[in-house]
């Protein structure tokens, strides 16, 4: 897959990715038991992905509309201490992320599917939809995952972004 040279200078500057959950980390289906516990699928290499990112010192949060138990578990699991949810107006929260660490608009990559995405995707520098967004979402982009939600596009984007940063994303133990 050619990236081309615009994108990368964007995936460059990049310190702080967030990305959205239902749709992005998961294939966007929710599971309901007859008892009432929610279920999601999340994908084993997104999760190396996100925590590849960490180990090289970029930054990663989430923001979900809506609020989930299995969130919290599974980004504690990969240490994701930034993790908001229940925000369906989710450009307030972005802005509240960079006011925290310090950073302008332009070192932020936001990972989206949907048309609530659309407002935090139009003022990051790095604007990525996995591949079976909403069409509002994929205009908002500036690079699209080949990948779908909960099927590698995370991995994608963290793949795209590590790389462009000179990380070598096929080795778990390089350091830059």
């Amino acid at each position: 897959m050619t990236v081309g040279a615009e994108i990368l200078e964007r995936a460059r500057r990049v310190r702080l990715v967030v990305f959205d959950v239902d749709g992005v980390l998961t294939d966007g289906r929710l599971y309901f038991s007859p008892d009432g516990p929610e279920m999601k699928v999340f994908h084993a290499r997104d999760g190396l992905g996100i925590k590849q990112l960490r180990r090289h010192g970029i930054e990663v949060a989430v923001i979900s509309g809506r609020v989930s138990p299995v969130v919290t578990r599974r980004m504690d699991a990969l240490g994701v201490g930034r993790v908001h949810q229940g925000h369906d107006d989710k450009l307030p929260v972005l802005r509240a992320l960079l006011d925290e660490l310090r950073l302008e608009s332009a070192a932020c990559a936001y990972v989206g599917d949907d048309i609530v995405d659309v407002p935090p995707m139009s003022m990051v520098g790095l604007a990525c939809a996995v591949a079976d967004a909403h069409p509002a979402a994929r205009a908002a982009a500036h690079w699209i995952a080949p990948q779908g939600g909960g099927v590698g596009g995370a991995r994608a984007v963290c793949d795209l972004i590590l790389g462009a940063q000179g990380v070598d994303t096929d080795r778990w133990d390089h350091r830059p």
